[in-house]
């Protein structure tokens, strides 16, 4: 039997189905969108509505196809990073939001010029540009990757032709509307990502036999589903490095990007943002446990069919569309993998061009015209770039998916971290045109201690609290300033 047995026709047609859904969805809530439907959606979204969005938007493709694959060789120890994702959460929801709406913010980091300086101010800017593109185009590649083998590689079309088609079809559904598209075209994927993957469950199950009841007891009595672990601290999944790495990367990643706090800073007041956010973090949890359990299902289902390379991001998409399981399988992942990605492209995409055209140009003394020629100008170009760090990363990438967007996320968003954490809980004004100085130096330490921990440190290795140690840095270097 073939490894993909779906033919890259049929994969078009479900492709084709779903755009024609999320463009219609796209184009009606944004056809009348100005720049602050664009930019905050008119600080006007209902919250339930927001929180619903959230869960699409917090789980990516990269979430979609790694974490399921991730089990073998962590078990259910993402979890402990995930209990972290909500302490972290209520942070925000309670410290963090308030701030911003009380400042009516259109970026975020428009607090660290009035805080700092301008210097800090575009300093969190790049930082939060070089992250967010990057995390992007990492994510954006898995759903590639997965195009590629599925229709652009039987069809002999090469990858640079299958980023950009990716790239440009996430740039025709948020040119129009921006956020006040995207609480609405993400609350689309939340509903096909949650259906597709308890779909999935159901027919992994019967494939293996089982009802679903049993498939629980399995699931459960499986060696790949222990969660915590606290016998070793020099191990990465040792319990407090991984929950207190969700703390710090819910902060940095959701609090203090532009992406994610562009929807929750659209609805009407602080309140309701602080029961969106809440709202959609616990329910986060419960989508990622039933993503780990469809993993032990996989692996299951993978061995006992004798599926040779099915492990890591392969698994998922190896088993479902290769002929194993009823064909509804394979639409259902089609599906699912490309509403999660979708959604994470193109809040990306959107949170880019804000913060690029507020940030880093300015809109300062632009008439309403002005700006919204600027900010499609921005669009285009951000979405050219993302097409070529796809490609670029492509070529480069050699390590798990989801590994690597943390791992980015841990280099990148440390500065930001760390500014933000001096800036709120400190009194202390600074040298302001050092920052970047600081903000630069951070990162190169934590590579230079990462790279030479285990000779350094009796054998231990860092993992995503990488982040935390670079905040620090940040931190006392701004002490010092």
């Amino acid at each position: 039997m073939s490894p993909i047995s779906m033919s890259p026709l049929f994969v078009l047609l479900t492709l084709a189905a779903y755009f024609v859904i999320l463009f219609t969805v796209s184009y009606l809530a944004g056809r009348k969108a100005d720049n602050a439907g664009f930019f905050t959606g008119n600080r006007r979204s209902s919250w339930p509505v927001v929180a619903f969005a959230m869960i699409g938007a917090s789980i990516s493709g990269v979430t979609y196809v790694s974490v399921p694959g991730m089990v073998k060789d962590s078990g259910f120890g993402y979890l402990q990073m995930v209990l972290g994702f909500i302490a972290g959460q209520f942070i925000i929801a309670f410290v963090l939001t308030p701030l911003f709406y009380r400042l009516n913010l259109v970026s975020v980091y428009e607090y660290l010029e009035s805080r700092f300086g301008r210097a800090s101010y575009r300093t969190g800017a790049w930082f939060f540009f070089l992250s967010k593109m990057l995390g992007a185009a990492v994510r954006l590649m898995l759903v590639c990757i997965t195009l590629q083998l599925l229709v652009f590689g039987p069809c002999g079309l090469p990858f640079v032709l299958n980023a950009a088609l990716t790239v440009a079809l996430v740039w025709l559904y948020t040119w129009r509307g921006g956020v006040k598209s995207l609480i609405w075209t993400d609350s689309l994927k939340t509903l096909c990502l949650i259906v597709s993957v308890v779909l999935c469950i159901g027919y992994m199950a019967s494939g293996l036999g089982l009802t679903l009841d049993g498939a629980a007891e399995a699931v459960m009595s499986s060696d790949l589903s222990r969660i915590f672990f606290f016998d070793d601290p020099n191990n990465r999944q040792y319990f407090f490095k991984q929950f207190l790495a969700g703390v710090f990367t819910t902060i940095a990643m959701n609090g203090l990007d532009q992406d994610m706090m562009q929807r929750n800073l659209s609805c009407r007041n602080s309140r309701e943002s602080q029961k969106n956010m809440i709202t959609s973090t616990v329910s986060q949890f419960f989508v990622i446990l039933l993503f780990l359990m469809l993993g032990v299902l996989l692996y299951t289902f993978a061995g006992s069919r004798g599926i040779e390379g099915a492990s890591g991001d392969a698994l998922f998409p190896l088993v479902a569309t290769g002929g194993y399981l009823p064909l509804v399988v394979g639409v259902l992942f089609i599906i699912g993998l490309i509403s999660a990605a979708y959604s994470a492209a193109g809040s990306a995409l959107t949170a880019l061009t804000t913060s690029f055209t507020v940030d880093i140009l300015g809109t300062r003394g632009k008439s309403e015209r002005q700006v919204a020629t600027l900010r499609k100008r921005v669009h285009v170009g951000m979405a050219v770039l993302m097409g070529i760090t796809i490609f670029v990363f492509n070529l480069l990438n050699d390590t798990s998916t989801i590994d690597a967007v943390y791992t980015l996320a841990s280099y990148t968003y440390g500065p930001i971290l760390g500014l933000f954490a001096f800036g709120i809980f400190t009194r202390r004004q600074v040298r302001d045109r050092y920052i970047p100085v600081v903000a630069i130096l951070s990162p190169a330490l934590c590579y230079v201690l990462q790279r030479n921990s285990e000779a350094w440190l009796g054998g231990y290795q860092f993992s995503y609290e990488l982040l935390i140690l670079n905040a620090l840095f940040t931190f006392v270097g701004l002490c010092l300033l």
